[in-house]
């Protein structure tokens, strides 16, 4: 399965962006997805997931109640809106998928879960 992700940019605090991720295969429709992002200096880190039906879905703290995760099995894309943004949001975007698993389970937030990896896009908030 390959990944694109898209919809980065800058933007200023407070402002919102829709990141995308595309799957190559429609395979997709059975794998948990997740969005992970990683700031200069700093390793990895979860930020949401979503099972393959999308009525289940995980959310970071520091995003809770911001980014909503979603997705459209009919066009093997997940989404990422982004609102109310911070600048501590600055980072790469990475969306993953996990192929042994449709439903979220204890360690859906751990980027060891997931096989196959977008290229990442950026965001960055400026204050």
């Amino acid at each position: 399965v390959q990944l694109q992700a898209s919809g980065g940019g800058t933007v200023q605090a407070g402002g919102s962006l829709r990141l995308s991720c595309a799957a190559s295969r429609r395979t997709f429709s059975n794998y948990v997805m997740g969005w992970f992002r990683q700031a200069p200096g700093k390793e990895r880190e979860f930020v949401a997931a979503i099972s393959w039906s999308g009525s289940n879905t995980i959310y970071a703290d520091s995003v809770k109640g911001r980014f909503t995760i979603s997705r459209d099995n009919a066009k093997n894309t997940v989404y990422l809106q982004m609102n109310s943004l911070k600048p501590e949001d600055t980072a790469v975007y990475y969306c993953a998928a996990d192929k042994s698993s449709g439903v979220l389970y204890g360690s859906s937030w751990q980027t060891g879960s997931y096989d196959y990896w977008g290229q990442g896009t950026q965001v960055t908030v400026s204050s």
